[in-house]
């Protein structure tokens, strides 16, 4: 019994140090936004700058502490989607240094002058953008996202915390470590940008809970932890909740181009949220592009889950299927499977998308300009492709330098959030005197 009160004097002692430490980083992450707000942009590129070359000088010691949590991925038996997501190879490096240098490259947002307005007793009214405060950024996988959003928040002049997932503990904590020291060393507050040290989900419960000091929450993972956040949090969560993405083939369309754009959208990387997942095919071109495009899936190892026109289609060319079912239609697979289905007009298509699609990216192909526009105007989501793979929804390839995040909202930000989406605004009244009769 005196075993029982002692260890559960301990949970509660660590439990209370955990708040303490939550609410203590998210005051001075407040403290630190408000200085960020106002130091010029020359000294944050130098620090964004500082970050990208101490990258490029500790890519073998970034690869061991990865490779550490490669090999705890493996024994807890990570899907080969998740370690995909996981690893930092050469190309992710790559990328990482190479968003940091693009994103020092960009204006700067901060203090942008948006619209004025003369007022008709003399005076001025100026609005102008201005970084939101605090955010909170909330992830698994993927430690890119540790830089990435280091660098979008402090060029947009907000304050970061960061709390990665337990899966790549290691990497992110080796990652934090070298942010931590451009800002050090390009004289920026430490507390601009700030790494959760515990993966514990108690430092989350407090963290959501902390509105007077932190302004915004961007979740980014499976859809579990996406829901938990918005559902559990007193702060605006920006959000999307999973990527069901499709690519529509018109009657219209070029057989080549087809399959070159639902391959790619598919295969080139599946395990992320602008893969497609469902190909909807035009009843007049099913016969003649559907077979082509399926024995290219097939031959890149994709699962084909189709419905009964499909199936018959597939059946006379000697291509394997699986029996799709209604789930299957708004099913996120990250992985090498797709959902075909036959549909006869781009007005069924449209409403397909916007039943069982989650307003990420869609895409049609197509020659004909009028379907085209038809498609772009009418599909409810937060990125529309015409003859485009849906795997360029991508804060990097918008030329954003890197993204904090894709949202599939319609308040304040939609689709890849860079710099801007990482502003408010506010209005600055100049005048002379003038007072209200």
């Amino acid at each position: 019994m005196v075993n029982g009160h002692t260890n559960f004097r301990k949970m509660t002692t660590a439990t209370t140090d955990l708040d303490a430490l939550i609410k203590k980083m998210a005051n001075e992450a407040r403290e630190a936004s408000l200085i960020l707000a106002n130091v010029p942009s020359e000294q944050k590129n130098k620090a964004i700058l500082r970050m990208a070359s101490l990258l490029e000088e500790n890519v073998e010691l970034l690869k061991v502490e990865n490779e550490k949590d490669l090999l705890a991925g493996r024994d807890a038996g990570l899907s080969s989607a998740m370690l995909n997501r996981l690893e930092l190879n050469d190309k992710r490096f790559n990328s990482m240094i190479e968003g940091a240098k693009q994103v020092a490259s960009l204006e700067d947002p901060v203090s942008e002058s948006l619209e004025t307005h003369n007022h008709p007793q003399g005076f001025t009214i100026e609005k102008v953008r201005v970084p939101i405060g605090v955010i909170g950024i909330i992830y698994e996988s993927r430690p890119n996202v540790t830089v990435d959003c280091a660098i979008l928040c402090l060029k947009s002049g907000n304050a970061s915390i960061l709390r990665g997932g337990k899966e790549a503990f290691h990497t992110n904590t080796a990652l934090a470590k070298l942010v931590t020291q451009a800002l050090a060393e390009s004289g920026l507050p430490e507390h601009a940008v700030q790494f959760i040290p515990t993966t514990d989900r108690a430092a989350l419960n407090t963290l959501l809970k902390l509105d007077q000091q932190i302004q915004c929450i961007i979740p980014r993972g499976g859809e579990g932890l996406i829901r938990f956040v918005a559902e559990n949090s007193t702060i605006p969560v920006i959000k999307h909740y999973d990527g069901i993405c499709t690519v529509y083939i018109d009657q219209a369309a070029s057989l080549k181009m087809a399959s070159d754009i639902v391959v790619n959208a598919k295969t080139q990387y599946p395990s992320v949220c602008n893969a497609a997942e469902n190909l909807l095919v035009h009843a007049n071109a099913a016969n003649s592009h559907l077979p082509a495009i399926a024995k290219d899936l097939v031959e890149k190892g994709v699962t084909l889950k189709v419905d009964e026109t499909s199936a018959a289609i597939l059946r006379e060319n000697g291509i394997s299927y699986e029996t799709a079912n209604e789930a299957d239609w708004g099913t996120e697979y990250l992985d090498l499977v797709i959902s075909i289905k036959v549909v006869d007009s781009t007005e069924t298509a449209i409403a397909f998308i916007n039943q069982y699609g989650s307003s990420h990216s869609d895409a049609i192909v197509t020659d004909d300009p009028q379907g085209a526009e038809l498609f772009l105007n009418s599909i409810d989501s937060s990125t529309v492709y015409w003859n485009v793979s849906t795997r360029f929804t991508d804060g990097f390839e918008f030329g954003f330098g890197a993204e904090i995040g894709i949202s599939t909202d319609k308040l304040h930000a939609r689709g890849p959030m860079g710099l801007k989406e990482l502003c408010s605004y506010k209005y600055k009244v100049v005048g002379n005197g003038q007072i209200k009769s």
